[in-house]
């Protein structure tokens, strides 16, 4: 049993630390619960299985291309025979494929994935022991299981998902050998790709189009799950640049009040505030997603909250002309993280079938809209005058807030104490200023009567100069023997007068 950690002086419970398959050592949570040895061998086994799976699936699409050719050959075993050539020199290419194919299966070639796999471990080993590994190995997690509900469709759609899969297996290894390529230029070609997977659906295969939305939905997924970290707010791009700027302009928007923007929600009926809440969670909720569907998901989540919102309060449904002003109030009040990173990576690497049409897409149009409009936000467009707005831009100033006299009688007696407490405040805050002025002026002439006496007593201390004479002889003390003592007269003597 490994006993470094008592060695050490650290007592802790060894039935926590010991490797989950009861080899005596301990484990490690970097390598989940496993020590390093037992590890290895979990991590070689789950290489090897995922091998044969490629190695099996290889297999398979090797008979039915066989198959296929096979049939293709006997239909046409009655034309001419000045096709002979032309059919021999196709079948010495298969063979060269096929060969080339086994190739990668061969006994030689898992002893060099066995070498790699090895090197791979080490290296991840070092990866664990990292400061900070927990992103990556959450990114793995996220993308294995991603990658094994899509190999769980592929298997539901027969032929037509073993096309797929190649067909995005091909996608992003094509991808991998284009980094350097801009990202509107990587843009083009996840587009291209999704619009010929698409038609090869439905002219190849003949695939009814509810079951073609679905499928790309599941492609969509499973491919931009993989290329997320080097698509989504690349650093060729000033996407970051363009988010600090709008997180910096909704910040000093804070005073925009709902009657400016002329919203129709009462945040004071307890059911509409919690569909602002929950409106306000799910547009910053949308920053956490990997696929644009998903984010795209989020968006059409918080535009229903909002529409709930405004029907709950107004008693009759929400109109296009309510909903764009709440939405932009939403965003004001929520300042959801990395804004325009999430909308330029919906607009570039999203669906287009599923963005240009639909509710998602209406929703995602009215987000640029209220965003644009935050950017372009005026004085004119708040029924402000250009002072007004200056100052509360600079936050010399707040929008007054009702007057006690000026609330109506259903309105809450927490609201109107509410509003007294910030006119008491903001009074507090003017004396406060009032008080700091004073104080600066009373320690500026403080330092001015000081300067001023000492130069007074300078100019004393030089025009009459201190002259300090010799010390002088000392008096005797009456009691001490002295010479002159017997000068003095002589002592009082007590005297007895009879009554």
């Amino acid at each position: 049993m490994n006993l470094k950690s008592e060695r050490r002086g650290i007592h802790v419970d060894q039935s926590e630390l010991l490797c989950k398959k009861g080899c005596g050592y301990y484990g490690n949570p970097a390598w989940q619960g496993f020590c390093s040895k037992c590890w290895r061998e979990e991590y070689h086994k789950a290489r090897q299985k995922q091998i044969q799976e490629d190695w099996e699936l290889a297999e398979r699409l090797q008979r039915e291309e066989e198959e296929a050719y096979a049939s293709s050959q006997s239909t046409q075993g009655a034309q001419s025979l000045t096709f002979s050539k032309f059919e021999e020199k196709k079948t010495n290419e298969k063979t060269r494929k096929v060969t080339t194919v086994k190739k990668f299966f061969t006994a030689s070639s898992r002893a060099g994935a066995k070498k790699a796999l090895a090197g791979k471990l080490k290296a991840e080993i070092q990866e664990a022991k990292a400061p900070s590994p927990s992103i990556h190995r959450q990114a793995s997690i996220e993308t294995d299981r991603v990658s094994k509900e899509f190999i769980e469709f592929i298997r539901t759609c027969q032929k037509p998902g073993q096309d797929i899969y190649k067909q995005c297996k091909l996608f992003l290894d094509t991808m991998s050998h284009k980094r350097d390529l801009s990202i509107e230029e990587q843009s083009e070609c996840a587009q291209d790709f999704y619009q010929n997977v698409a038609d090869r659906l439905q002219t190849r295969w003949k695939v009814p189009p509810e079951k073609v939305e679905k499928a790309m939905d599941e492609v969509e997924k499973y491919i931009m799950t993989r290329q997320y970290k080097y698509v989504f707010c690349p650093e060729t791009t000033d996407d970051e640049k363009k988010d600090l700027a709008v997180q910096k302009r909704i910040r000093a928007l804070h005073w925009v009040t709902p009657q400016m923007l002329c919203v129709p929600v009462s945040e004071e009926i307890p059911e509409v505030s919690d569909m602002v809440v929950k409106a306000i969670t799910d547009i910053i909720e949308m920053d956490s997603k990997r696929v644009p569907r998903d984010k795209l998901a989020c968006i059409t989540k918080c535009s229903k909250h909002i529409f709930n919102a405004i029907k709950i309060t107004k008693n009759e449904p929400a109109s296009a002309d309510d909903f764009l002003p709440t939405l932009i109030y939403i965003v004001l009040k929520g300042n959801p993280p990395r804004l325009q990173s999430n909308i330029q990576y919906i607009t570039r690497f999203c669906n287009p079938s599923r963005l240009m049409t639909g509710e998602d897409g209406y929703y995602f149009t009215n987000l640029c809209c209220a965003v644009a409009f935050i950017e372009k936000l005026d004085a004119q467009s708040l029924n402000l005058s250009q002072e007004d707005f200056d100052r509360f831009m600079t936050g010399q100033t707040s929008p007054k807030k009702q007057e006690s006299d000026s609330f109506s009688p259903d309105v809450c007696l927490g609201v109107k104490q509410m509003c007294k407490s910030l006119d008491l405040l903001s009074q507090l805050n003017e004396r406060q200023e009032r008080i700091v002025s004073e104080a600066k002026k009373l320690e500026k002439d403080l330092i001015d009567w000081t300067d001023g006496i000492t130069k007074e007593v300078e100019d004393i201390v030089e025009k009459y100069p201190l002259e300090i004479k010799p010390k002088s002889q000392a008096l005797a003390a009456i009691d001490s023997e002295n010479v002159e003592n017997d000068k003095l007269p002589p002592p009082l003597q007590p005297q007895v007068y009879a009554g």
